[in-house]
């Protein structure tokens, strides 16, 4: 009984090429380096997410009033803070440049509605100029920011007091 092997040009290990002594084009789609990429920008989002949503810290008014329907456009946010400064969303803007970044703005946009928010120990004035501004850069539909749960006209707490 022989224990050697038999070699023939029919050898079923071996791959017969094509045109004469080429190789074959690879068929497989090598998916490694796409996972690693992916991987890598997943790590890199999970750590900026919680860096972009950092805002202006204000105490914003109690009042009792409801919260305004959802719309298609997000609306525009303007802040006061409480040291007056004023933010669009949440790039700060000196008070003489607000007037032409509101024009600008309003020409891209199609709604006319913004969202004012304003600490409240700004006095009053401060607000109406910066409201005052809106309507000039073109906002008409004007929405004031304030916390829920405060003190209505009647006497009484809505928060159960």
């Amino acid at each position: 009984m022989g224990g050697g092997v038999i070699q023939g040009s029919g050898g079923g290990s071996r791959r017969r090429r094509r045109g004469g002594g080429g190789s074959a084009p690879m068929s497989e789609i090598n998916v490694t380096p796409f996972v690693d990429v992916m991987l890598v920008l997943l790590i890199i989002f999970m750590v900026a997410a919680p860096l972009l949503t950092a805002g202006v810290p204000i105490e914003l008014p109690e009042t009792a009033a409801t919260a305004l329907p959802q719309e298609q456009e997000e609306p525009l946010a303007v802040t006061v803070s409480a040291d007056g400064r004023v933010l669009l969303g949440s790039t700060e803007v000196p008070r003489e440049e607000l007037l032409t970044r509101l024009r600008a703005i309003a020409g891209e946009r199609e709604s006319d509605r913004v969202f004012l928010r304003a600490d409240g120990a700004v006095p009053y004035s401060d607000v109406m100029v910066v409201m005052g501004a809106l309507n000039a850069g073109g906002f008409r539909n004007i929405g004031l920011v304030t916390d829920g749960g405060g003190p209505t006209l009647d006497g009484s707490d809505e928060a159960g007091q």
